[in-house]
């Protein structure tokens, strides 16, 4: 019971802090590389997840296509009032949607929801203006991001992308002789992903 509790709490805690730095830093949020206020807003997280779960639901959790509000000037807590406003109504509308875009099933049977892609590639597109930030001129910066941004997709999971940056940036900065550099958590987080992983492959 102990590793699938390990396991789901790596997911949801790398979910989200994966989506509240990418939205937050596309709000302009940051500061000096850090969130303000993010204990309040991890809790604010945690207790929907909780909740969506005891209901039945998928998971209530902070969702990275928030950045498409951010982009058309959504700052406050107004515009995700607003943005659950229009799901709820969006209910009435689902056997229309289904119609559309309800998704079909592939060759390899996996479900396809072409009706969404646009609004993902707008997504992605408006996260890609961060990567700017990154040194590209230090392999020790720049490989643990490019993992990162290329393991997510590919893996469809933000978790997996994180774990591979974090795993990359340990050992490289430890490599490099840098290892003093880095928060001790980077390390540990580095060793239980790579924990993680080992356990997954049993």
């Amino acid at each position: 019971m102990l590793p699938v509790i390990f396991v789901f709490f790596f997911l949801a805690l790398f979910d989200s802090v994966g989506t509240l730095v990418g939205v937050a830093s596309q709000a302009g949020f940051m500061r000096n590389g850090t969130l303000p206020r993010v204990r309040q807003a991890l809790l604010a997280d945690a207790i929907g997840t909780v909740i969506g779960a005891g209901l039945g639901t998928s998971t209530v959790t902070a969702y990275i296509e928030s950045a498409t509000g951010v982009a058309a000037g959504g700052r406050t807590g107004l515009a995700n009032v607003v943005t659950a406003v229009l799901f709820l109504l969006s209910l009435f509308l689902f056997p229309l949607v289904r119609m559309i875009g309800g998704g079909y099933a592939d060759d390899g049977g996996r479900v396809l929801y072409p009706i969404v892609a646009p609004a993902l590639v707008l997504v992605g597109s408006l996260m890609m203006r961060s990567v700017r930030e990154i040194s590209w001129d230090d392999a020790a910066e720049a490989i643990p991001a490019f993992l990162t941004i290329v393991v997510i997709p590919l893996a469809v999971s933000i978790t997996d992308g994180i774990a591979f940056g974090f795993i990359a940036y340990s050992l490289l900065s430890v490599l490099t002789g840098r290892s003093a550099d880095s928060h001790w958590l980077v390390h540990l987080f580095a060793v239980l992903f790579v924990v993680r992983y080992v356990w997954l492959m049993k």
